[in-house]
């Protein structure tokens, strides 16, 4: 990668890891509406259209009795994600199931995403004059942490919904220490709740863009290094590198959807509890 003419080791990390942005990129605001990451969007709204393009196919075509190969992985996914459902919920809500198989499919594609050779479709892209490309959405902080506060959002509808408006309040107002000590618990509460959708979202970002990350510094091994002999070296070693960090990294994409679909099970599980 740093050979003569070509990217240095930190140019071909910074291609990679920028977005194609319009609007105002440039702001060093930490919320920016005005920024728009195309890329993100793009395989955002491709992979839930193959999602529902999936599920309109599987619902012309399913059948009672003994299921096809691709519906009995569709429902041995949905009798496990009603396991989790069950074990968290006392009450029945027909939008938990759908919600949480929704989250959990969408999620686990967009971080099979980085199982693609990261320099695919980035170069594709360039030879098609788009000069940044990333294709895995997860590794946008502004996808997960949107998703967490929507998540965040369905908490708070359903808090005030089972609870009342006043039994939400009093969850502030006396939670954890009691009557007594109403602003430590309004101040540990608040806390509480804003750590929620920060952690959900946080901890996806963190492990998808450290994944993609060793995916660079991996092609670097061959880029940087593969120059010459040295080629008949480098080169397959960065090979054995691929193969174990993508077999390695297969179950990190898969425990990371599961974990964000089970925390969004349980956020909303908690919602749905009365108030004491």
């Amino acid at each position: 990668m740093s050979g003569e003419g070509g990217p240095t080791p930190v140019e071909y990390l910074q291609h990679h890891l920028q977005n194609l942005c319009v609007g105002d990129c440039d702001s060093n605001a930490i919320i920016n509406f005005n920024a728009w990451h195309l890329d993100t969007i793009f395989f955002s709204y491709l992979l839930a259209g193959i999602i529902v393009f999936c599920a309109w196919r599987l619902g012309r075509k399913i059948k009672a009795g003994v299921p096809d190969g691709f519906q009995n992985a569709i429902e041995s996914i949905v009798d496990f994600i009603n396991q989790q459902i069950a074990s968290s919920f006392s009450v029945h809500n027909p939008l938990i199931g759908p919600l949480a198989f929704t989250v959990f499919v969408w999620v686990f594609l967009m971080n099979c995403m980085d199982l693609i050779p990261v320099d695919l479709l980035p170069e594709i892209a360039l030879l098609m004059g788009v000069p940044y490309l990333k294709v895995v959405p997860t590794t946008d902080i502004s996808v997960t942490l949107g998703m967490a506060f929507c998540v965040f959002a369905l908490t708070i509808y359903y808090n005030v919904k089972i609870k009342g408006a006043l039994g939400y309040i009093k969850t502030f107002l006396f939670h954890p220490f009691g009557k007594f000590l109403m602003p430590f618990n309004i101040l540990m509460t608040a806390i509480e709740e804003i750590a929620k959708p920060l952690s959900l979202g946080l901890r996806l970002f963190g492990n998808l863009f450290a994944g993609e990350l060793v995916f660079l510094l991996i092609a670097l091994i061959g880029g940087a290094l593969g120059v010459g002999l040295a080629a008949l070296f480098w080169i397959p070693l960065q090979i054995v590198f691929d193969i174990l960090w993508l077999v390695f990294h297969i179950l990190v994409v898969t425990l990371q959807a599961f974990i964000f679909m089970v925390l969004t099970i349980v956020y909303l599980g908690m919602a749905h509890e009365k108030a004491h």
